[in-house]
């Protein structure tokens, strides 16, 4: 059997990381970046490193190049090693978006974004596989980005995952709820955090604070993309299916009412999802502004499962009929 180059370089991230990890007892993760630091710089950064270790590396380094692969090779080898290190240590807040649904939101962010030239954010950035998964889909289009994560071995995996693929982004280790001194982007996309902000005192500063008790973070993070996006940008964000059947879903209806433009949700297939409770759609905003207008109807599309290629194709030409009409 054939060997991939995705499964190529995936051996090579996997094999130098777990060198790394041996010889400085860190975590798998840690390794990863240090190894992905590596390859990017095409040199040993680590000074503490055992002569023979250094042999080992170098010559894992030199049996590839990085050039000859495409950002989608990187990226994927990349994003299964990144998995492999979070199934030895899982936390909730570290998952990674499937890739068929980062594919879809790059497919929806090229049909909505007419900009040849465009600037995007991902407020939740976590290891970058998303917004790179987005950026690589932007075919002829010149993408600048900007993300923000509070967990630093993420931001450091996300920086590493920039740089392999070549692609100019901004990164920010933060509470992306505090104060944000970022430009304003053309377009977000996002696959929000959901759960309670424990920060009240900082929720206190946007209009979908909760009467009493935590805010729903997810709808902070919404607000706080709809302050960060011109008038007129559009925004995509991968949300629980239950977003408007919570207990704080009347603040969300009034705020999207007075600042956005709901363009479209499509619900992702069931089948995605381990249970029905965890179940996700892409939520399709735009911020209001001057001679911006609703479209006659919105885009709302149950996806069919993903394996039925047939059917997907037939949705996918509705939507492009839907956005034709409709820009």
């Amino acid at each position: 059997m054939k060997i991939t180059p995705v499964e190529n370089l995936f051996t090579i991230f996997n094999e130098t990381a777990m060198i790394i990890q041996e010889e400085l007892s860190c975590t798998y993760l840690e390794a990863l970046a240090e190894t992905g630091e590596n390859i990017f710089h095409e040199g040993i950064l680590q000074e503490d490193l055992s002569e023979l270790t250094v042999k080992r590396l170098k010559k894992s380094y030199e049996s590839f190049h990085l050039k000859n692969h495409s950002t989608e090779e990187i990226r994927k080898s990349y994003q299964l090693a990144i998995l492999k290190g979070m199934k030895e240590n899982v936390q909730p807040n570290h998952q990674m978006t499937p890739d068929a649904v980062g594919m879809l939101v790059g497919y929806l962010v090229s049909k909505f974004v007419q900009e040849k030239s465009f600037r995007l954010l991902d407020p939740a950035v976590g290891t970058a596989n998303l917004l790179t998964t987005v950026i690589n889909q932007q075919q002829d289009k010149k993408v600048e980005a900007i993300g923000l994560d509070i967990d630093d071995l993420l931001i450091k995996l996300a920086y590493v995952n920039a740089n392999l693929q070549q692609h100019p982004i901004q990164f920010f280790n933060q509470d992306s709820l505090e104060p944000l001194f970022i430009e304003t982007a053309d377009a977000v996309v996002s696959d929000l955090p959901v759960g309670y902000y424990p920060n009240d005192l900082r929720a206190a500063d946007y209009e979908m604070k909760a009467d009493n008790g935590h805010t729903f973070a997810h709808h902070l993070f919404i607000e706080q993309s709809m302050r960060h996006v011109k008038s007129g940008g559009y925004l995509f964000f991968i949300v629980p299916n239950g977003l408007f059947e919570s207990e704080q879903a009347a603040k969300l209806h009034e705020y999207l009412k007075e600042h956005a433009i709901v363009q479209g949700l499509l619900q992702l297939p069931l089948t995605m999802f381990k249970n029905k409770n965890a179940a996700k759609s892409i939520f399709i905003l735009q911020r209001k502004g001057e001679g911006v207008k609703p479209p006659k109807q919105a885009l709302l599309v149950n996806l069919p499962s993903l394996s039925k290629t047939s059917e997907v194709e037939k949705i996918l030409q509705k939507m492009d009929g839907w956005i034709k009409e409709n820009k």
